[in-house]
């Protein structure tokens, strides 16, 4: 719904014509006011005091993100800008609900649109060995990329040099020879500030807990986590209702697959009536009844 008042802090171009155009998409009045007073005009100067406020916190953290990407391709050795850098995760619980996970961050910020998630499956490894984990994930996103032709400048793994050599290897397996892995191992006691750098190339290497790189690669590095851990419970709790399903007398496979295409997920079928749930082909109204009880 459109205000009724809009209120601007100058007159702005062919300002009837903006007021005309919304009253008639809204279907009432709406008045675009620029010479108020009193508190109505506290109002506007408040807001362009925070607008003005916002846009230098963005210039700023614009300004310092390049400066921070500037000192990840000095670290990584890269002679042209970061454009994109990667961040891996995994997570399971003794091997169950395995899902690994990727952020993406850019000179502009987080590109959550471009996060993704990966769904493992312990088919070709033992369950619980992260490092097939790691190769899994790494495989699929990359050989997807050079299809795509939409590869990072730097990757960082969580973990130390046993994880850094899998994605050595991944990258060599498949060509990927312009892309700069370097593994972030926790501290001691798994304290934030004192992580081991790895790499290719070099020693290991520890920035001083005070160093804004170090920071900006912990923000990195705990955003993929937060991303990983947060998947793994939506998996999770995909994975018991599913589990749930099978545990219903009447519910077998023929019948599990017609609701979960009817319906496209558990937590669809969750959030339905009994009705709809009864429209399923082979569902009756008392096995529908059975299925809403045990999922609600």
């Amino acid at each position: 719904r459109s205000p009724n008042e809009i209120l601007v802090s100058t007159l702005l171009p062919e300002q009837e014509i903006v007021s005309q155009a919304l009253s008639d998409k809204a279907g009432y009045a709406v008045k675009i006011a620029d010479n108020v007073r009193a508190n109505r005009r506290r109002l506007v100067e408040r807001a362009v005091i925070n607008a003005k406020e916002a846009l230098l916190r963005k210039r700023m953290e614009g300004a310092s993100r390049a400066d921070l990407l500037e000192q990840l391709r000095e670290l990584a050795g890269l002679k042209t800008p970061v454009r994109r850098v990667e961040t891996y995760d995994n997570s399971h619980i003794q091997g169950a609900h395995a899902v690994g996970a990727m952020i993406v961050a850019t000179p502009e910020g987080f590109d959550k649109k471009s996060y993704r998630k990966f769904n493992i499956s312990w088919d070709t490894f033992t369950p619980g060995d992260d490092f097939g984990m790691m190769r899994e994930v790494l495989t699929r996103r990359f050989k997807r990329g050079l299809e795509e032709k939409n590869l990072p400048d730097i990757i960082l793994i969580d973990g130390g040099a046993i994880q850094l050599k899998v994605a050595l290897e991944v990258l060599k397996e498949l060509n990927v020879s312009d892309v700069v892995a370097i593994g972030v191992a926790k501290g001691e006691d798994r304290n934030a500030g004192k992580e081991t750098l790895h790499f290719a190339d070099k020693p290991p290497l520890n920035l001083e807990f005070d160093n804004p790189l170090l920071h900006y690669i912990q923000r990195l590095r705990d955003e993929a986590h937060r991303f990983v851990i947060s998947t793994h419970r939506i998996k999770r709790r995909n994975d018991t209702l599913v589990s749930a399903l099978d545990a219903i007398g009447g519910i077998g496979a023929k019948r599990k697959k017609a609701l979960l295409q009817h319906f496209g997920s558990v937590k669809a079928i969750k959030a339905v009536n009994v009705e709809e749930i009864a429209k399923v082909e082979g569902i009756s109204p008392t096995l529908a009844q059975r299925i809403f009880d045990v999922l609600k």
